[in-house]
């Protein structure tokens, strides 16, 4: 048996421990994965292994749980961890080539060994030698055609029903499948310090793979490597931003002189666009940007520190709902209302979210929406303009908030989303819809509002 402290530090043991916090205490895989690479100090390979394991566990969980089943019929009651075990192995049996069954079985009997007793290691062991010998089964058979794709791709079956009413059957196989998909890594860059070119350029001759993005003139997709550690992201040419988020500050139509509000704007991504790309300090240009949670307005802070650009930026710690408590009607030039939501065109780069949201979720995510909307649309000045985004793909959380928000505010209407350099068609409202399956970005919802 390998050494206990050895077993302890291996990407498997990790991974099922990053598991089981995620669906026992609803942690971020993202941010716990980023805390245990750096708190484990792990190799390049094993931060790939671990990365690797819990996004293809996460983004497989219904189907594996769907091929275990027949081999736990005898199993009352299992322990949580157990399951994630099971799960991390079969994953690696059915998805990843390079690992030889017997290496899989025999570290995932280490781990029992570990976590558990003797009868736990011998069920662990007879549970994936017995799926070696007889294989798994197949989802070509299930009916009806929303019961398939949920399980095939580990989507919920409402979300399925939901797409399937709305685009087809063909589309929403096409959307589902795409949650199954690795994120891309792409990069804002800074046009007012450097051109993309000269970046793509740059970053090549530093080693890393990277291309342009096909749907932001300011986007540059990377293929191999992590730039952050590069010149151009240290001194502030370049940031980390998802290409469909990218579009949301040109559709903004700033000017350097505007003042901006940012309403819900934590991390910072598209403050930064907006500070970086449209606003000029010396003809006044500045953008407030809010969030509710007083830990994240650093960030804010830290990005415009590093990206310079902190003397058209204020952080301020407010509730969105609560903004005329310090601002008087008809101050702003733009506002920007990047609504909290459900999140579920990030189910590539968070597959956990999948899980956790239900339908009763988006209505009242909804009413937040609207609250949001209803409260800093007054803060913006006769002639302005808004925009009022989401990264989710639901109705009922984007066309059908900004339905009701119309229907009792009718001072404002609605405005085609302008988009320069782009081909991306926006819908006959004027909105724009990007679905993750399209363009193998975040899913993203951009609808651009003025006030008469």
């Amino acid at each position: 048996m390998a050494k206990k402290k050895e077993i302890l530090q291996s990407s498997r043991y990790l991974a099922v421990e990053i598991l089981e916090k995620i669906e026992q205490e609803n942690a971020y895989s993202n941010l716990l994965l980023r805390e245990v690479i750096n708190n484990q100090e792990l190799s390049k390979e094993e931060a790939n292994l671990l990365t690797e394991l819990v996004y293809g566990v996460l983004q497989r969980r219904m189907l594996l749980d769907y091929q275990l089943e027949p081999f736990l019929k005898k199993q009352k009651k299992l322990a949580h961890w157990v399951r994630q075990l099971l799960r991390l192995s079969l994953y690696q049996m059915e998805f990843l080539d390079r690992i030889p069954d017997h290496a899989i079985i025999n570290e995932a009997a280490n781990i029992a060994r570990v976590k558990g007793h003797r009868g736990i290691v011998g069920l662990v062991n007879g549970v994936l030698r017995n799926i070696q010998r007889k294989g798994v089964r197949e989802t070509t058979h299930l009916q009806p055609l929303n019961k398939r794709l949920s399980i095939q791709y580990s989507l919920p079956q409402w979300l399925i029903d939901e797409f399937i009413k709305q685009h087809g059957e063909k589309e929403a196989e096409a959307f589902a499948k795409s949650f199954s998909e690795r994120p891309k890594l792409s990069l804002r860059v800074n046009l007012r310090k450097i051109s993309r070119e000269a970046a793509i350029d740059e970053l090549k001759e530093e080693g890393f793979d990277v291309t342009e993005s096909t749907i932001s003139p300011y986007g540059i997709i990377v293929e191999k490597g992590v730039p952050i550690e590069s010149r151009l992201f240290k001194e502030g040419y370049l940031a980390v931003q998802d290409e469909s988020s990218m579009l949301v500050a040109p559709a903004l139509n700033v000017k350097p002189s505007h003042y901006v509000l940012d309403a819900c704007a934590a991390p910072g991504g598209k403050t930064m666009h907006i500070a970086t790309s449209f606003l000029d300090k010396e003809e006044g240009g500045k953008i407030v940007a809010l969030d509710i949670h007083e830990h994240k307005i650093n960030l804010i802070k830290d990005n415009a520190k590093r990206l310079k650009v902190k003397e058209v930026v204020e952080a301020k710690h407010l509730d969105a709902r609560q903004v005329l408590n310090e601002f008087k009607p008809e101050t702003f030039d733009r506002i920007l209302i990047d609504a909290p939501c459900s999140g579920l065109g990030l189910m590539r780069r968070r597959p956990e979210i999948r899980y956790n949201k239900t339908k009763q979720d988006i209505l009242s995510l909804q009413k937040l929406q609207l609250e949001i909307l209803n409260e800093a649309s007054k803060t913006l000045k006769l002639g302005g303009e808004l925009i009022y985004s989401t990264c989710t793909i639901t109705q009922e959380e984007n066309q059908e908030v900004v339905r009701q928000f119309l229907e009792k505010n009718k001072e404002f209407s609605r405005a085609k989303v302008e988009l320069p350099e782009s081909e991306l068609q926006v819908s006959k409202d004027g909105s724009l819809t990007i679905y993750p399956h399209q363009y193998g970005t975040d899913g993203f919802f951009i609808c651009r509002l003025k006030k008469q």
